[in-house]
């Protein structure tokens, strides 16, 4: 009796340091990157369950990919595609979700006096940058009366888009990775996730800080894809930048890249860089492709208007401005 007492005991015992000795499971960042909208996807959240972090990521990227089948236009399927196949023929049936895009764009074409406006693509989509080719000034001539929001006509009730005119053709990429990098943040702050981010190219969110310190997001400079302009540290907001070095030709000593002013149908040149910086990236993304077409004054003195909304711009001279709520960091 008095060894099963002790056995007993010696069990007992074990049960006991184990219990009090036992190591919390460490939490640690989980990520994931993927080739998704023409671009690189990227996300990483901190967690304790591995598992949960998996499932989020997974879930991040599929809704990247669904919004890309959604909105780009170079699968012949996607509702953009089909919009601009059909819309100068007839109305076409579209989804809530980008009806609602469309109509933010629209909005925000009228913020910018023009400036920002997807039907851009009505002479964008005649430039190939990786094949160096442009449209000649004639084919520009003749194609920019269809740049203008306005052609853009939206049917609530039917819930149709069509085009006032033959020629119109639109394009999201001013706003649509944005409108994907918020849906994504938006799938890991419903898991509970308070540290994380989602980033699409240029345009990313930041959740929370980095573990008790700011995250740091580096604005690049336009010629040394190794070189930071500036280093921002940053918490709980959304970031872009628009510039010159992502899709561009040199011909001539002239760059010509995929941020068109939509008055000439030619690239904009008066700066090479934007960034934003505010509570959502669907705002900071369209904001950073109207910066750069409004250029350094008129640019800075919308962002100046807006509350909640900040901007780094690199001139064409390399020179960084800032704005109001930000001109501190020039004197540092």
């Amino acid at each position: 009796m008095t060894g099963l007492l002790q056995a007993l005991g010696r069990v007992l015992l074990s049960w006991g340091l184990a219990s009090c000795c036992a190591l919390p499971v460490a939490a640690q960042w989980y990520e994931a990157t993927q080739p998704i909208m023409g671009t690189r996807v990227h996300a990483e959240v901190w967690s304790l369950d591995e598992a949960d972090a998996r499932r989020a990521l997974a879930d991040v990227m599929a809704e990247m990919h669904r919004i890309n089948a959604l909105m780009s236009p170079y699968i012949d399927t996607s509702e953009l595609s089909l919009i601009n196949a059909n819309a100068a023929r007839m109305p076409v049936s579209t989804s809530r979700e980008l009806m609602e895009l469309l109509a933010r764009s629209a909005r925000l074409s009228e913020l910018t006096d023009g400036a920002f406006d997807v039907t851009f693509a009505s002479i964008g989509r005649r430039y190939d940058y990786r094949a160096g080719a442009k449209p000649d000034e004639d084919e520009i001539s003749a194609a920019l009366p269809a740049i203008d929001y306005r052609h853009v006509l939206l049917d609530w009730q039917a819930m149709t888009v069509a085009f006032a005119r033959a020629g119109v053709s639109i394009d999201l990429g001013g706003i649509a990775k944005g409108h994907a990098v918020d849906r994504a943040a938006a799938i890991l702050r419903s898991r509970g996730f308070e540290h994380a981010s989602v980033s699409a190219g240029g345009d990313s969110v930041i959740i929370g800080d980095r573990m008790g310190q700011p995250w740091t997001v580096g604005v690049r400079h336009p010629d040394d894809a190794d070189r930071m302009s500036a280093i921002l540290p940053l918490e709980d907001t959304a970031v872009s930048t628009s510039g010159d070095y992502e899709r561009y030709f040199d011909e001539n000593g002239v760059r010509y890249h995929h941020i068109l002013d939509p008055d000439t149908g030619d690239s904009a040149r008066a700066i090479r860089s934007v960034t934003i910086l505010g509570p959502d990236s669907t705002t900071t993304d369209g904001l950073s492709t109207s910066v750069f077409v409004l250029g350094l004054e008129d640019g800075l003195a919308l962002i100046n208007q807006l509350p909640g909304i900040d901007a780094i711009v690199i001139d064409g001279d390399g020179n960084l401005h800032y704005s109001d709520d930000l001109s501190s960091l020039g004197s540092q």
